[in-house]
This record gives structure tokens, sequence and C-alpha cells, in this order.
């Protein structure tokens, strides 16, 4: 396997990091599938969403929606109902999210085999070296 290196443009860079921190986060990511299965309240969601605080819920929910991942929609009713629910660009994202879930599963036996090695040597004997002779 040779390297590859992807070309992002000039300033891109922080902008990137900053949308792959929060697509990428351990809420962010439940809180999407959560939302793929359909529209939620905010204490549905609290529910579902297993270990989450309510403050960190409402962190999550407040990215997701400046994102433009997940619209916020506010009932005139008494108490007033919120629903969440998954944007156009949202669902887009979930896609890609169950595409890494699926992957996850079929190599979740290798990842297990190769963290037991690991451990197993501590941490010793995974190393591979670069020989330049080998770069023509």
């Amino acid at each position: 396997m040779t390297p590859s290196h992807i070309h992002v443009p000039t300033g891109c860079c922080r902008t990137v990091t900053e949308i792959l921190s929060r697509v990428g986060d351990k809420w962010s990511v439940q809180v999407v599938v959560q939302l793929g299965a359909g529209p939620k309240r905010f204490n549905e969601l609290r529910r579902i969403v297993s270990g989450i605080s309510q403050r960190m819920l409402t962190l999550t929910l407040r990215g997701l929606e400046r994102d433009g991942l997940v619209q916020r929609t506010i009932y005139p009713t008494i108490p007033p109902k919120v629903e969440y629910r998954l944007t156009e660009l949202g669902a887009s994202l979930l896609e890609t999210v169950r595409a890494l879930g699926d992957w996850a599963i079929q190599n979740r036996d290798q990842i297990l085999e190769a963290r037991q090695r690991f451990d197993e040597t501590g941490g010793q004997g995974t190393e591979t070296f670069f020989n330049s002779s080998d770069a023509a």
C-alpha cells in the first residue's frame, strides 16, 4: 500500500477539521442515527441516547442545528412542543455514518485480534521500517 494525499484547498483545512470534529464526535453520531428513524422530541432523544446528559444533548443539538444537519421545529402548544429532525444534509451524513458502522461491524473481529496482539506484545513488534531503496 502506498501513501496517498488528499488535496484540500488552502484555508479549508481548519474548516474541514471543525466539521469532522462535529460529525465524528460520539454524541453527534448517536443523535444523527436516532433522528434517522424520524423526528424526536428532546426527552425522547435523552432516553434513547444512553449516557448523554441534558446539557450535552442540548449542546449537541445546537451544534448540529448550527451546521445545518438538524432542524428544530417549535409547535405553538402549551407547553410548547419542540421536535428535532434531520435536514437533507443531515440525512446525507446518516448514509455515511451507517456505512462507517457497517465497516466497523465487518471488521470488528480483525480489530479485536489486532488489539489483542498489540496488548500481548506491550505495543512492541508492530512497527514497519521504511527502506528508501524500496521507494523506487
